[in-house]
């Protein structure tokens, strides 16, 4: 998984927070149409309707400054978007304070929905700025009771549902004010306890993700110079060898001709593994591929045409079934190509004489999809979870076939994933493989 930068993780918290926000906003006006029309209790409707409309307002401009700064990947400044945090969580609080006001003020139940406000606070912002909300949502809630206890301000009295005189009850209403704010600062400190805990370990392992992404780039950049050095000297031994197996050095007895074929032999099938292991090693450090539009049925036919007589020498039914119309994809033809055959001589070799190896293309929506066929050994049910791992190679192939890398699928899997794809296999032993992969049809 690609590691999240903290400015985009900031950012995404600042766009969930006005999504949270019409939510409340949509949540407001059903409670108050609930509570005035079903329930009859007496509101200050027009109030409340016009913080409602006020709220909406403010979260579309909030939402027009996020769009503003960020790009189309919603990163911008770890600064900016602190800034754009801290002002949504206080202006919430003042308007929630309004709400509260012309519903009843300390009276009104949902005073606990302050609560759940510092516990946002506590997840998105830091703990110091966690205090400083809970600070800020004491001094609100205790500005508001003390002017409705004075009578400086009017009372919204929640008739029908609490006792008229009950905001008169200052030793009540402030004790109920300090409950509230020790639940602030209670709920802020554990809240911001468990959430610096996460931080710093999602930090620990974006960090060591990155680390260990510039380890695996340096391992595969030094197999990729081994490998090629490695390949060089194999080509060099293996024209010596086809010199001698020649006799162009002079005649070779029984014996010496089986030892120089028995090397021959040897050094092809490790120059094969050299092969896809540095062909492997490069699809990792290159991020980019070659792509144009190609006829996907073309590659399909070359394929096919490449490995028939492959399926001939062992008596195998070899069967393509496309269905029409086939569009054209965007992709690396040489890539698909070698890819679609490699698959299917990776069924021959698993599939004994007289069996059958299918293909079937169709399209899928945005997708190709492709599904090879076999009646072959099949695959362990415990172990093919691991047939798309480098040099993992089932215990039933190893045995049916000693000389194999274990690199074909896992190379397979690079070239798919890289035109947007996914690659699975459904086997039961015995019986066959199919493998199913999908090609983008347009890669982004």
């Amino acid at each position: 998984m690609e590691p999240v930068p903290q400015h985009v993780r900031l950012a995404r918290r600042a766009f969930w927070l006005v999504r949270l926000r019409w939510i409340a906003i949509a949540g407001v006006i059903m409670v108050v149409f609930l509570a005035d029309w079903l329930m009859e209790i007496s509101l200050a409707v027009i109030p409340l309707y016009s913080i409602a409309a006020l709220i909406a307002v403010y979260n579309l401009t909030v939402l027009v400054l996020l769009n503003r700064f960020t790009d189309n990947n919603h990163e911008f400044p770890k600064p900016v978007v602190k800034k754009i945090l801290n002002l949504q969580m206080s202006a919430d609080l003042i308007f929630l304070t309004l709400l509260l006001h012309f519903s009843g003020g300390i009276e009104n139940p949902f005073v606990v929905y302050f609560v759940f406000h510092m516990i946002l606070a506590s997840i998105l912002l830091s703990p110091a700025e966690s205090y400083l909300q809970a600070t800020l949502g004491t001094a609100l809630l205790t500005l508001m009771t003390v002017l409705e206890c004075k009578g400086i301000t009017g009372h919204y009295h929640l008739e029908g549902f609490v006792p008229a005189d009950i905001h008169t009850e200052c030793f009540y209403l402030f004790s109920k004010v300090g409950v509230l704010s020790s639940a602030f600062y209670l709920v802020v400190f554990m809240t911001s306890s468990i959430s610096v805990r996460s931080r710093d370990q999602e930090e620990g392992y974006r960090l060591a993700n990155i680390e260990l992404e510039s380890k695996d780039r340096v391992k595969d950049e030094y197999v990729a110079r081994v490998t090629h050095d490695i390949k060089g000297h194999l080509a060099a031994i293996q024209s010596c060898l086809g010199v001698v197996s020649a006799g162009m050095t002079g005649p070779l007895n029984e014996k010496q001709q089986e030892f120089v074929g028995r090397a021959e032999s040897r050094t092809k099938k490790l120059n094969n593994f050299v092969r896809s292991l540095l062909k492997l090693t490069k699809n990792r450090l290159n991020n980019q591929i070659d792509v144009h539009p190609f006829d996907i049925l073309q590659a399909i036919d070359k394929a096919y045409a490449a490995v028939q007589v492959r399926a001939d020498d062992k008596s195998i039914t070899l069967s393509k079934t496309c269905k029409e119309p086939l569009w054209g994809i965007i992709g690396n033809a040489t890539s698909i190509e070698e890819l679609i055959t490699n698959l299917m001589l990776n069924a021959l070799k698993y599939t004994p004489q007289g069996g059958r190896v299918d293909l079937k293309a169709e399209n899928s929506g945005e997708f190709l999809k492709i599904k090879i066929s076999d009646s072959g050994i099949g695959i362990p049910p415990d172990e093919i979870g691991h047939i798309f791992e480098e040099f993992y190679r089932a215990s039933n192939a190893r045995k049916t076939e000693k000389d194999g890398t274990g690199l074909g699928l896992a190379i397979a899997k690079q070239i798919v994933e890289r035109h947007g794809g996914q690659i699975s296999a459904i086997s039961a032993q015995n019986e066959g493989t199919t493998l199913t992969f999908t090609l983008a049809k347009k890669p982004k």
